[in-house]
């Protein structure tokens, strides 16, 4: 994966799968290696990288950092839901199929190329082994099976150790621009 000027990709004729258009950082530094409860840090990722680029509820989809922890999955879903709206029939979400370990800096680079392809392919990646639903992490995690979906935008999380919080905000090319 490249990341450079659109006119710059063009001009050696690059596929472009996706374009850049928000990016959101925070760092709450609440404990070592858990979440606050209230999802602040990861909220206030998500609300910058919104702000810098506002697009239609219906056009997202989340890609979770999703770490298949109570106190990180509840923290993210509360942030994600703060953000952008707290109907289950308005906010997708997912975890990634991708049994990458814990990658520390290199998670949210695997997760943006598969953010693109996703985009791409249309469909949204499952979340596998979804079959305990926490009750309080309410949206729609696309269980078990991978769905097809026409996505114009996504929301990619990183959250990690500390409260290092970072968000992207990624748009699919229209066909005739890739």
């Amino acid at each position: 994966m490249i990341l450079e000027e659109m006119e710059s990709a063009k001009k050696r004729g690059a596929r472009i799968y996706c374009e850049l258009v928000g990016y959101g950082m925070s760092g709450d530094a609440y404990h070592i290696a858990a979440p606050s409860e209230d999802g602040d840090g990861p909220r206030a990722s998500c609300a910058t990288a919104r702000g810098r680029r506002h697009h239609a509820r219906e056009d997202r989809l989340h890609q979770r950092h999703g770490t298949s922890t109570p106190l990180g999955d509840k923290a993210e879903t509360l942030a994600i839901k703060r953000v952008f709206g707290g109907a289950r029939e308005e906010a997708g979400s997912v975890f990634h199929e991708v049994d990458d370990g814990h990658l520390l800096g290199a998670a949210g680079g695997l997760e943006t190329g598969i953010c693109a392809l996703a985009m791409h392919h249309g469909v949204l990646p499952p979340t596998i082994n979804y079959d305990n639903p926490d009750p309080e992490c309410d949206l729609d995690y696309v269980p078990n099976t991978a769905r097809p979906a026409r996505v114009e935008y996504v929301l990619s999380n990183s959250f990690g150790f500390g409260g290092t919080n970072g968000c992207l905000i990624m748009k699919r090319m229209r066909a005739d621009l890739a």
